[in-house]
């Protein structure tokens, strides 16, 4: 009876059993994120001006038009250092020396080139740290000589500060979008996924012509209104239930 069972017992351990594969596919829940594009600026009286201006000269050969231009040039620099501009504020922006030409017909007849002689210009960038002098300091700029004014363009020497105050705003009225974004669409909270920033400088000089200023006139008026610091930051928020 016993061989019999045992025999039984190996015959049920023989039968095959089927095999249960079990598989567990698990999708991971993302969240939506919202971008937005936010700009603030904070605006602020200006400390600082920044006038181009520069000579030019012309002459029959090249070497005399750079001399002449030197010349000027040292006038217009001795000019600056009296008016209290200091020699780091004072910087060559650009020297250029070209051949002229007249390319107009005479007589009605087609003609080639007529080499009129050479043209020197010396440009300078000047920062001036007493927006009050901007005006006179124009005036005085002319009067030494200067044949080209760019600018005055104003700014801020350090916008740091008023950078970080834009920059707290900025994320402010973003945290505020997000999160009416994540209530208008059911969500409970807007959770910080990402920070880019950018920033631009101010507008361009304008141009100002040298013929325009009188030696005998009052000092040329100049108003420096206000300057802004902007900053722009792109941000995402994940909307979490």
């Amino acid at each position: 009876m016993k061989s019999a069972l045992a025999l039984m017992a190996l015959g049920a351990a023989a039968l095959p059993v089927a095999a249960v594969a079990q598989t567990s596919v698990t999708i991971a829940e993302t969240a939506p994120v919202v971008t937005l594009n936010v700009t603030e600026s904070v605006e602020a009286a200006p400390d600082v001006a920044t006038i181009g201006t520069g000579v030019q000269t012309k002459a029959p050969t090249a070497a005399q038009a750079m001399k002449d231009n030197a010349a000027k040039m040292d006038g217009l620099i001795a000019a600056l250092a009296k008016a209290g501009i200091a020699k780091a504020d004072i910087q060559t922006s650009g020297i250029n020396l070209n051949a002229q030409y007249d390319y107009s017909n005479r007589d009605g007849q087609p003609s080639g080139p007529r080499f009129l002689g050479y043209e020197a210009s010396n440009q300078l960038s000047v920062k001036v740290r007493d927006v009050k002098k901007v005006g006179a300091l124009l005036d005085t700029l002319v009067q030494a000589g200067a044949t080209n004014i760019n600018g005055p363009s104003f700014s801020v020497e350090d916008p740091s500060p008023l950078q970080a105050q834009a920059r707290a705003t900025a994320l402010k009225t973003a945290k505020a979008q997000a999160d009416f974004y994540a209530q208008a669409a059911g969500y409970r909270s807007a959770r910080l996924v990402s920070i880019s920033e950018s920033s631009s400088g101010g507008n361009a000089p304008m141009p100002l012509m040298a013929a325009r200023f009188k030696a005998d006139a009052a000092p040329t008026p100049v108003e420096p209104g206000q300057v802004s610091a902007p900053i722009s930051l792109t941000v995402q928020y994940a909307l979490e239930r």
